[in-house]
């Protein structure tokens, strides 16, 4: 016999009674309280407060990459949803005003879109009861900072939007507030020290070596010493005719940009420094003065990272790489006297890959040409196996003023910070980013810091420029930092070397949480807004009221793009643009002309 559910209090005062007022609830506020705090939202979460699926206290992490976007709800261990972004911005912009408008005009509604999305397709939630944690790159330029909060603030109405470093919510996810951060993305790697929560933005250090260059990179060497098999036209030149006979150079239309990342993420690893000595000669893959003995150019060939500028010599049409900007070095711009100089050279780096590479070869089924659609299938890419290991050599190859590689980043920001921080600092760098995530690239990075340090300067003595003048001094430099070199870790480091007992500062390898290098600085978030932690919030209010301001001060003639950015450099908040910390010297005001000459007059009196 089924038994009613009896009839509580709730039930019995949640309507009005005759004695009451018309439209007043007899339930006492104190009670709807009560009621409203005893529901728990979940038995794994044994509190008062609602789950994110059912309440609106959870906030939402967004951290807008220039490729990849990951968002999700504070509290919670992973993003909800993480896709790739179609290049919304890169580290060119347009010079004439014009132009330049037009892509803020596109960026705009592209940003726009994906932020509509973000809300209604992934979350599925209502914009206007959640506040926003916006992770920003220590160098996200503040014109797209002011678009991402004019379309939240405006368009979605949100209730307000809190700006933290993304460095900075890395350290706070694995328990720290002091360490170096070395985030390598899309566009480019940055290092930046932080000491007890505050970034020293003054010792931040970047290099375009990066996951854009690694792409381009890649492109090149499979344009070079990829093999394409194109599908058969019919069944029996399949049976008969055989693969050697098919293969063919890799055409550059079937290396679109998924293709490339999907063969960068899917089959490429990272492998251990290479041997450089051979006989007991010693070999240099950049080419050098000892690596004369395998018939290698002189030191004016081109290096490991020419690969991407020379990668297509041989193709007709090798002016259009994708959209890089790092333009492609054809036939014709290479002087005659080394053509074939470089063609040997770069031949010569292969075999040498090729010696020291254990990978197996891939066939990677891919969309052939359209004039060879009418065949009976997909075309076969074979990727060497020697270019899925040592594809990612560009990112440790440096010794360039513009391009240093990213162990020499990491070796510059510490020769940067104040004495008494670099060993601290290097006992906890933490590596962060999407290129990160390729296999074996922290413990390469770990042994490339090792090797950075500890190369002898010998190769860098200068004759004397007479022959009476003594040599001049040895330049090294990384020797300040030689003395770290036991207490160098990294947290995240996935294989950490062994540690002597007694060691201190290396002990730290490896103690990070497991989670991925790609997600940390969203996990910090997610942490940071539990905690109510956030960075600087801007609330609507202000954002509006600035708006306001805004609108009044500026002329009737302005355009209202103008108007919302002026709005919005009142309350954004920059770190390039803050006041100098309490102690600091102040600028000196320079001294008027005349001040000067009547200064200099009594002076003169004086001494008469």
């Amino acid at each position: 016999m089924a038994v009613p559910f009896p009839a509580t209090p709730r039930t019995r005062t949640s309507f009005a009674t005759p004695s009451t007022p018309h439209g007043v609830s007899a339930t006492p506020a104190g009670a709807r309280v009560a009621t409203a705090n005893s529901v728990q939202s979940s038995p794994h979460y044994q509190t008062t407060r609602r789950h994110s699926l059912y309440g609106t206290e959870d906030r939402i992490v967004i951290d807008p990459g220039s490729y990849i976007w990951k968002v999700g709800f504070s509290g919670e261990g992973r993003p909800r949803d993480v896709f790739h972004v179609d290049r919304l911005w890169t580290l060119d912009r347009a010079t004439d005003v014009a132009e330049r408008e037009e892509e803020d005009r596109e960026l705009e509604a592209r940003l726009q879109e994906r932020l509509r999305s973000v809300f209604h397709d992934s979350l599925l939630t209502d914009p206007k009861s959640r506040k926003v944690i916006l992770l920003e790159h220590p160098l996200l330029p503040v014109y797209i900072k002011e678009m991402l909060a004019r379309i939240l603030f405006n368009n979605l109405q949100i209730p307000s939007i809190s700006f933290a470093s993304t460095p900075l919510l890395a350290l706070l996810s694995v328990g720290r507030i002091t360490g170096l951060v070395i985030d390598c993305g899309q566009l480019e790697s940055t290092v930046l020290p932080i000491f007890s929560s505050r970034p020293l933005f003054p010792q931040l250090r970047t290099t375009p070596l990066a996951g854009a260059q690694l792409s381009y990179h890649l492109r090149a060497l499979l344009l070079l010493f990829g093999t394409y098999v194109p599908p058969p036209a019919t069944l029996s030149a399949a049976a008969n005719i055989p693969i050697a006979a098919r293969s063919s150079r890799v055409p550059q239309e079937i290396l679109t940009d998924a293709v490339i990342e999907h063969i960068k993420t899917r089959c490429c690893f990272v492998g251990p420094p290479m041997d450089t000595s051979v006989d007991g000669r010693l070999i240099s893959p950049s080419g050098g003065d000892d690596a004369m003995d395998l018939d290698l150019p002189p030191s004016d060939g081109p290096s490991e990272s020419d690969f991407s500028r020379v990668g297509s010599a041989d193709f007709e049409d090798v002016s259009q790489i994708g959209s890089s900007g790092f333009s492609v070095v054809s036939r014709s711009q290479i002087p005659p006297d080394r053509s074939n100089r470089g063609e040997s050279h770069l031949q010569a780096m292969a075999n040498l890959y090729k010696r020291q590479s254990t990978a197996t070869d891939l066939h990677l089924k891919v969309v052939p040409p359209v004039a060879q659609q009418t065949g009976t299938g997909r075309g076969t890419l074979i990727i060497p196996g020697w270019i899925r290991e040592r594809c990612a050599e560009v990112l440790f190859e440096g010794s360039d003023v513009d391009e240093s590689s990213v162990a020499e980043t990491i070796l510059d920001a510490l020769l940067k910070v104040p004495v008494d921080l670099r060993k601290t600092l290097a006992s906890s760098i933490l590596v962060i980013g999407g290129t990160a995530m390729l296999p074996g690239f922290i413990p390469r990075l770990h042994a490339e810091l090792l090797r950075a340090i500890a190369s002898s300067p010998s190769n860098n003595i200068r004759p004397p420029m007479r022959p009476d003048r003594p040599r001049p001094p040895v330049y090294d430099r990384y020797a300040p930092l030689r003395p770290l070199v036991p207490n160098l870790a990294i947290l995240n480091n996935p294989a950490p070397p062994a540690v002597p007992t007694g060691a201190k500062g290396s002990g730290n390898a490896g103690k990070a949480p497991a989670f991925t290098p790609a997600c940390m600085a969203w996990v910090g978030g997610s942490l940071a807004g539990a905690m109510k932690i956030g960075g600087t919030e801007v609330p609507r209010e202000k954002w509006d009221e600035a708006d306001h301001d805004a609108q009044q001060a500026t002329s009737q003639g302005d355009s209202t793009s103008r108007t919302a950015r002026g709005a919005a450099r009142s309350v954004i908040p920059d770190w390039t643009r803050t006041m100098l910390p309490e102690g600091a010297p102040p600028a000196r005001t320079p001294i008027p002309v005349q001040h000067n000459v009547v200064q200099a007059g009594a002076v003169a009196a004086v001494g008469a």
